[in-house]
């Protein structure tokens, strides 16, 4: 593997070979009795700075530079993986294998699987942030994450005030909460997409939520973050946004999208942003990196695969599109649990 990586990023690798470790012996459980194996390009910095990363940390993996063979390939050397392996795939924009959807396919052999997607949506001065975000406090993120879920089970309503008198409301108990923590010990598969730093749930009742809410950014129609000049107003009703206050054009469009193909537009999933490293102004590009920020997310249109409800048909539902809300505060059975741009719960 070449090394492309600057001269003068020796604190990004030093910082990247750190958090990369303490999240492949403390989140992932490796050690050098399993077999691993790292799928990398070398399209962007990020990409070549990672790969580099794991190389210092996994000495002994196969490594396999995805431009420089074919697809079967790839998918022989998986072939011959056993459980609690691991994959690593590092990826400036998605690996295409054919119909193979990678990450099913190894969790179906019960292999541990890192993701790395998209990374040449990441601009220069954002390749820190994404390493700071791959840090892994085991204390902050199980404690803190498993109060919140515990606080979410047992909750009755709940409310995020977005200020400006935009609140909005949640009146009726949740869904239980599920784990993006580092923690896969009750758990079947074993890994994800990194960084992480999550918990999320969505109304019992959908449509008992209602109010307003502003948020600052939006994912746009090419998956990447959108933050316009002054935060847009969600009016929701019955769990559908039903008008929007100071909205853009590309927002517009987000909403066209979804009202073309599935009537309505759903507020679906509530999300507890934990990661510390990205917040209102230390921002990346890409939404699927960025949802773990520190805050709350929720989701737009039809679609999520976790939880099903009654009035949704799955076939049908098509848009899961984040959103990023002007959090002040965050209320649990009227128990402020968000302010200050961190979570208030006791671990």
């Amino acid at each position: 593997m070449r090394d492309t990586t600057p001269t003068n990023s020796t604190d990004l690798t030093q910082r990247a070979n750190q958090h990369i470790s303490d999240t492949l012996t403390i989140a992932l459980q490796h050690d050098a009795k399993q077999r691993a194996i790292v799928v990398f390009d070398q399209r962007c910095e990020l990409a070549v700075i990672l790969a580099a990363a794991y190389q210092h940390c996994l000495p002994d993996a196969r490594f396999i530079d995805f431009d420089q063979v074919t697809p079967d390939a790839v998918l022989a050397e998986f072939a011959q993986l056993q459980p609690s392996d691991l994959v690593v795939l590092i990826q400036s924009t998605n690996f295409r294998l054919d119909a193979y959807r990678i990450r099913v396919e190894l969790f179906k052999q019960h292999v541990k699987v890192i993701e790395h997607p998209h990374l040449a949506r990441m601009s220069d001065e954002q390749i820190s942030f994404y390493i700071d975000a791959l840090a892994y406090d085991p204390n902050y993120f199980r404690t803190v994450g498993r109060a919140l879920k515990a606080r979410i089970d047992q909750a009755q309503c709940g409310e995020v005030d977005t200020g400006h008198g935009a609140k909005l409301h949640f009146a009726s108990p949740f869904e239980s909460a599920k784990l993006n923590i580092g923690d896969y010990s009750d758990m079947t598969n074993v890994g994800g997409q990194f960084p992480i730093g999550e918990v999320f749930t969505e109304a019992q009742d959908l449509e008992a939520v209602h109010g307003k809410v502003r948020i600052f950014i939006f994912g746009d129609t090419s998956f990447t973050v959108n933050k316009p000049e002054q935060a847009i107003t969600l009016i929701v009703e019955k769990g559908r946004v039903v008008d929007v206050e100071n909205s853009t054009p590309e927002f517009d469009l987000v909403l066209q999208k979804i009202r073309a193909d599935e009537g309505e537009v759903w507020l679906r999933e509530l999300g507890f942003g934990m990661n510390r490293a990205f917040s209102v102004d230390r921002t990346v590009n890409d939404i699927g990196t960025y949802e773990r920020m520190c805050g709350i997310h929720l989701s737009l249109g039809a679609k999520h695969g976790v939880y099903t409800k009654p009035q949704i048909r799955r076939a049908e539902a098509r848009y899961h599109v984040d959103v990023f809300a002007a959090t002040e505060t965050v209320s649990l059975d009227n128990e402020v649990i968000y302010r200050d741009g961190a979570w208030q719960v006791e671990c």
